[in-house]
This record gives structure tokens, sequence and C-alpha cells, in this order.
């Protein structure tokens, strides 16, 4: 299917993807952000040591799973660089398959196509940090721009969609008050409170290798810490 973005990795069940469903989950390669902590480096900087998935394979696959698999989740990489998403998007939704779309909420117009031709019913947003220059930056790379990323936000919220907001947690790059100014931002824009999907930097294989596994949070520190942005 000429133009449309490449696929670079399938997942056929998975029951974290996409909250309360059953979900296969496509990658597509490369990203405009470079996360310090990001595990998907690869896909991201080199995407070419993947080899390429042809489309028809996997909607054999799907249409294996289907009873089974209820929704699509179309990860990255980035997905909204690409800009044959949209045509990429409606394969799926010809075949009548629930989309949800994972962004980094870098191209807000790219997520209001997608909202007014209704080729996601859900999104997850990974806000990587306060929606400020200086930590937008440190977690998400010198092109970040967290104005980029509000307004992403806004237009969910305006929509009134299905949105899960998701945030990486490292010690080195978060701290407690970073994460509850975050939360409160993003509670401002959607005029109510937003409960965050705070999740555990995985510290293997970073990007940035000071990152790795003996200087991330163990998991019960992880809770601990959780448990004192909530309270905060």
């Amino acid at each position: 299917m000429n133009g449309l973005p490449a696929v670079k990795g399938f997942i056929e069940t998975s029951f974290v993807d996409w909250q309360g469903r059953m979900a296969s989950v496509v990658f597509l390669p490369r990203c405009n952000f470079r996360c310090p902590y990001c595990h998907n480096h690869r896909l991201v900087t080199d995407p070419e040591q993947y080899r390429t998935l042809e489309l028809e394979g996997i909607f054999a696959k799907l249409e294996g799973l289907r009873g089974w698999v209820d929704g699509v989740c179309i990860s990255g990489g980035e997905p909204t660089i690409h800009t044959f998403l949209p045509q990429f998007l409606e394969e799926f939704k010809a075949r009548g398959w629930p989309v949800k779309l994972d962004t980094n909420g870098s191209k807000p117009k790219m997520v209001e196509t997608i909202l007014m031709t209704g080729l996601a019913e859900a999104f997850s947003v990974d806000v990587k940090a306060p929606l400020e220059s200086i930590p937008y930056r440190k977690n998400a790379g010198r092109g970040a721009d967290p104005a980029s990323v509000a307004r992403t936000l806004a237009i969910l919220a305006d929509w009134g969609v299905d949105v899960e907001v998701r945030t990486t947690v490292h010690p080195a790059l978060l701290t407690v008050d970073e994460c509850v100014r975050l939360r409160t931002q993003v509670s401002e824009i959607f005029g109510r409170p937003v409960k965050i999907k705070w999740q555990l930097c995985r510290g293997d294989d970073t990007l940035d290798p000071s990152l790795a596994s003996e200087h991330a949070l163990k998991l019960a520190d992880f809770d601990r810490l959780v448990e004192e942005i909530e309270e905060a």
C-alpha cells in the first residue's frame, strides 16, 4: 500500500495497551522526540534494522483474532509524524476495527484531523514533564515543544473522547513536585481532575545508558513515589 507508513512491529494480544479491551498493537517507526529513557530507541533511530511487515498479513492475523481482540492500538515511535497516518487508520476502520492512537502530543493538527474524520475512538497521550520548556526538553529532547502538547490536550478535551494521560518516571528526570505540577496543568486543561497513569521507567536498554537499571527506581520505591504524588 504505497505511501502508507511502514509497520515495524505487531503484538497480537495485549491486556495493558487499551484499558478495558484486549487489543493488538501496531508499531510505526521514527519519532520527533529523544526521550533519554526510551526503551524503543532502535525503532526511533534505526528502524531499518527491523523488517517491514506487510499490512495484508497483519489484517489476516487480525481476522483470525476477531471475537477475541476488540481493538487495535497504533503506537511507535510517534505515529502522528507520518503524513499518511489518516489513510493508514482508514485501512483499519474499513475492516471494522476500533482504533486507539498513542501519541506524544506534538502534532495537534494531525490529532485534530483524526478526530474530525472519526478515525480513532481513544487516545493515549504521553506527557513527558510539566508543560514548561526546561523540564520538557530535559525529558523529551531539545526539539520538544510543550505548547504543542498542551494544544493537543486541549483539542482532545474539547472533543470529549476517551483519553488516557501517561507519564514515565525516572528519579534523574522528574521530581515529585514536577509530577504534581504536571498533573495540575493537565487537569486545568481538561477542566476536571485527571488521573495520570504513572509508569515505571524500565531501566533496561535506554537511549541514554546512564539511566540504566541500577539508577532506575525499584518497584517498591516507585509505588511509594506514586503514593507521595497522589497525596500531594
